[in-house]
């Protein structure tokens, strides 16, 4: 059963964040320290009064809902998405799913411009948002791209397009293997490729400069990515609790994974942390960097690359094509980790012009 979804967060748990940043209890900070010892006191102070005394929720709540949304349940879970019909009666249905710390809202940007050629369907991964939170072990991305997979079948769709990044990246990819016969191709926007040494792969100066930046990431394993992977419960309690916490937690990542040249607005950000914190899904959130597996089947259904400059990393073409059927691949010398909301103009674009590439017909303009 597909149920009609509104929201509509109780004015309590509005009050109650309020009365908990009014309250806060602020650690101190060295005078010079800057960001080296993580986010920067006066700036976090800044976003959590604008948080308290200044951002608007119902407005924000109002604007969200002008979208069609739904839940329905699968494989025991609650799963929210958003669900919009393009008025082209030969549009591709195409599933956006988002990554952590993020959630649907990344994608609001997209909607008209990918309407025009594509039915969209736009679900909170479980564990997140609308969707949250898990109640059992096991719902890694594997288990998410089945229950994708399910969704579509429910819409009668029976062909369709997957696109993500970050963690919707993975689900995208596993949603080709799980259900090849249906997805016709899978676009995403975040791609890690892990060095490997094969004397038969020529690899440019840039490509070893990607390599380079990789193997540091890899040898100095970011401290949220460790916590969540190994105690996620344990963060959690810090996160649920604290309003604060939980801002500086989201909002490191999108200072730091963001190009400075398109910055996401304090409102925009706010939204996403808002979700978390009034949704209670920090530990849930949290769980898919425990629960998923390091290897997953190959898709073997095509697949479109887009690559942006400020991303956490930039995939290295030769060593992608030993595992995906590339069909499609794109640089772009602006955007970062979140190009739905940094240059949606650009990440529409691209989704538009793979799908063009497998023969599905797209609009060329406006």
């Amino acid at each position: 059963m597909i149920t009609p979804f509104r929201i509509d967060i109780p004015q309590a748990d509005l009050d109650d964040l309020a009365d908990r940043l009014a309250r806060t209890r602020w650690p101190n900070e060295l005078a010079d320290a800057g960001w080296d010892y993580g986010f920067p006191l006066a700036r976090l102070k800044e976003l959590a009064e604008h948080w308290r005394t200044g951002y608007d929720w119902r407005k924000h709540e109002a604007r969200l809902n002008e979208l069609p949304h739904f839940t329905t349940e699968i494989d025991g879970q609650n799963i929210h998405f958003v669900h919009v019909r393009s008025s082209n009666p030969s549009a591709l249905p195409l599933i956006l799913t988002h990554g952590w710390p993020s959630s649907f809202l990344d994608f609001v940007d997209v909607i008209e411009p990918l309407s025009r050629d594509f039915h969209l369907v736009i679900p909170s991964i479980p564990g997140f948002g609308f969707s949250g939170p898990t109640h059992e072990r096991g719902w890694d991305i594997v288990r998410v791209a089945r229950a994708w997979a399910e969704l579509m079948s429910r819409l009668g769709y029976e062909r369709y397009g997957a696109q993500g990044g970050d963690f919707g990246s993975g689900i995208s990819t596993a949603l080709g293997a799980a259900a090849p016969e249906h997805v016709v191709g899978v676009h995403i926007n975040y791609l890690p490729t892990r060095p490997v040494a094969d004397p038969t792969i020529e690899l440019s100066e840039s490509d070893e400069a990607r390599l380079d930046k990789i193997r540091q990431l890899m040898a100095n394993r970011p401290p949220y990515q460790a916590l969540q992977a190994t105690t996620p419960q344990t963060i959690g309690y810090a996160l649920t609790d604290s309003p604060v916490g939980q801002l500086a937690w989201i909002a490191e990542r999108f200072a730091q994974w963001t190009d400075p040249r398109s910055p996401i607005s304090d409102e925009r950000i706010l939204t996403e942390i808002s979700l978390y914190w009034l949704t209670a899904t920090a530990a849930s959130s949290a769980r898919l960097t425990r629960e998923t597996p390091r290897r997953i089947e190959p898709c073997p259904v095509p697949v479109g690359v887009a690559v942006f400059a400020h991303d956490i990393t930039q995939s290295v073409r030769p060593l992608a094509e030993r595992q995906y059927d590339i069909r499609h691949w794109s640089e772009f010398d602006r955007g970062g980790h979140f190009p739905a909301m940094e240059v949606p103009d650009l990440l529409a674009e691209d989704i538009r012009d793979f799908f063009a590439s497998l023969g599905h017909p797209v609009k060329t303009g406006p």
